[in-house]
């Protein structure tokens, strides 16, 4: 068979999405330079990637991607597969499932209705809520809680997040959810701490709009939302629909995991609309980020005026704005809101005076190639207040340096670990794996990571942490792990680094993680899981089956207990465990 070259794969790959669209000389040649520099906040030792490269090596099935010039959408192309089973390829009308993304053109419609008079953005919550109210009790000091705070986070109110629920699952309703009665999957929507005192992220505070918006318009959130939002702003290709209608589901992207393994069902259903439940396209999305940046200087009106626009652009506390994010880039002001939902991650920027701006999504749970994109898109463009990448050269560390380093550490409360590799060293944290590029023997940087780490060693030689430097600041120091007799993570932590060991096979340390996280936090039956995985890897059935069983007592949805364990055993078998261990504890658990 001939062998072909990498630079003819990667043209032939890159002129197969360009066929897309057409553009002028121009922009083709821009789009070019987009696609074959990008790079992350470092550059290594010279070396600049395609666009391809970089999907690859992130493990990205596909992307899509829209671009903002002088408030005018100048390009938009998909790249890759939104279904690699059926071939299918990402097109720019692939329809994504970006997350909280959603929670800036809900805020759109709540600020509508504001703009209306048909509500208060400062009253009590409670005075719009009609089928649900919010029971109040003595964590808010007597205080109301308002819409203004429910957009700005500063509600007081728990549920960070929502985890989707799989499409032949029991779904719940709005109301469920807000109470935490089955089968929500998430606790009650409740005060944790006083509101206005601080920004804390809540999705569940975001999820009380949707039933206020319904309460109010007497509409199905969807169709109000499609309506009076995205129809004024010509997002046509957009959707709240949960789950999405028949015709929709032709042209969706399938969800993979950061392994590459498709999403169980393609995609997760997400009744929390307002927070995570949007379907959309870069395209469609910049049609958004162009009106409101239009408003915002009076030159347009299609769904919300400039005094509402520029509360959806200014801080109300820190950097959140009324469902946007504000960063202030030496000066240059954007406005911007990333994303994540099973198996998609996503990402929005625009520019509040300089009429720039980008719309960014893959159907992975790894986002970071993203941020390499933004870079290469920043650059092209000038964009204010985006500096150019740090070149930085690299020196050899050979295997007996590097064996030193290898272990688990804790830093300010979250905990990391350093691998060895074919290829070399890993920093690995939170779900971020990272090459350790090293700049002497001791010193390394990370392109996913920001800051200079340096390795700290004892009078003898021993590894005992490391510093890590942002911007000329020494921030918090990286303690070396030798006993869990003292060690206090923060809550969770034990619980991502012992899944992470269990799947690296690293049972032993695995069983050593997941069992500090028990001890200290005995409600999560994720850790008794994990704990169950382990042993049954390990070769220790009898104990495996014990936590198995404890694990499906540990809450009040059984089926769905019952359903995660049997979709966590098939990815185990599909990545390779022991098939036969696996089938046992199947038939053991009737599963």
């Amino acid at each position: 068979m001939k062998k072909i070259s990498l630079a003819v794969l990667l043209f032939h790959w890159l002129t197969t999405v360009t066929a897309q669209q057409h553009y002028s000389k121009a922009v083709n040649e821009q789009i070019a330079r987009v696609e074959t520099t990008l790079a992350g906040r470092l550059v290594i030792d010279g070396k600049l990637y395609t666009l391809a490269e970089r999907m690859k090596h992130y493990n990205v099935a596909g992307l899509s991607v829209a671009v903002i010039d002088n408030y005018q959408l100048v390009w938009a192309k998909g790249y890759g597969y939104a279904d690699k089973k059926e071939g299918r390829k990402v097109t720019t009308t692939t329809l994504f499932e970006p997350g909280s993304i959603s929670k800036s053109l809900n805020a759109v419609g709540i600020l509508q209705l504001a703009q209306q008079g048909k509500l208060d953005l400062y009253q009590d919550i409670n005075q719009y809520l009609v089928n649900w109210k919010f029971p109040y009790d003595t964590v808010s000091h007597g205080k109301k809680i308002t819409t203004a705070q429910l957009l700005t986070h500063t509600a007081g109110l728990g549920v960070h997040g929502f985890p989707g629920y799989q499409r032949d699952s029991a779904i719940a309703s709005v109301t469920d959810i807000l109470d935490g009665r089955a089968p929500s999957n998430t606790e009650a929507v409740r005060s944790v701490m006083e509101p206005g005192k601080e920004s804390r992220y809540s999705g569940g505070g975001i999820l009380i709009t949707q039933q206020i918006l319904t309460d109010l318009t007497k509409q199905p959130y969807e169709d109000y939302m499609y309506d009076h939002v995205f129809r004024p702003l010509g997002m046509t290709n957009s959707s709240y629909h949960q789950p999405p209608t028949e015709s929709q589901r032709k042209n969706l992207a399938t969800g993979y995991k950061s392994n590459g393994h498709e999403v169980p069902g393609k995609y997760f259903v997400y009744p929390e609309k307002a927070a995570a439940g949007l379907w959309t396209t870069p395209t469609d999305l910049c049609k958004y980020i162009i009106e409101i940046q239009q408003a915002y200087q009076g030159k347009s009106s299609k769904v919300l005026n400039q005094e509402m626009v520029r509360l959806h652009l200014t801080p109300y506390k820190d950097d959140v704005a009324m469902g946007t994010y504000i960063q202030n880039r030496n000066g240059e002001k954007y406005f911007v809101h990333s994303a994540s939902n099973e198996g998609f991650t996503g990402y929005f920027l625009g520019g509040l005076t300089n009429g720039k701006g980008v719309a960014l999504f893959v159907n992975s749970d790894d986002g970071y190639v993203l941020l390499e994109l933004l870079n290469s898109i920043a650059l092209e463009y000038n964009w204010a207040g985006f500096p150019k990448p740090e070149q930085i050269t690299t020196v050899p560390v050979n295997d007996t340096i590097a064996s030193k380093y290898a272990g688990e550490y804790i830093t300010d409360g979250y905990l990391s670990a350093i691998e060895k590799e074919k290829d070399g060293l890993y920093f690995w944290t939170d779900g971020i794996h990272s090459k350790m590029h090293f700049t002497s023997p001791t010193v390394f940087r990370n392109i996913e990571l920001g800051g200079t780490k340096a390795f700290i060693f004892d009078t003898t030689g021993v590894v005992t942490g490391f510093t890590n430097t942002i911007n000329g600041r020494l921030r918090a120091t990286g303690q070396r792990i030798t006993t869990l007799d003292t060690l206090k993570p923060r809550p969770g932590q034990s619980g991502v680094l012992g899944r992470h060991l269990l799947e690296t096979k690293n049972y032993d340390k695995a069983i050593s993680f997941l069992s500090k996280g028990l001890a200290t936090e005995p409600s999560d039956s994720s850790l008794v899981k994990n704990l169950a995985h382990s042993y049954l890897f390990k070769g220790d059935f009898s104990r495996a089956i014990e936590l198995y069983q404890q694990y499906l007592k540990s809450g009040h949805t059984v089926n769905e207990l019952s359903k995660n364990l049997k979709d966590d055993l098939e990815y185990f078998r599909k990545a390779g465990f022991d098939h036969s261990a696996i089938k046992r504890a199947r038939e053991e658990l009737s599963l």
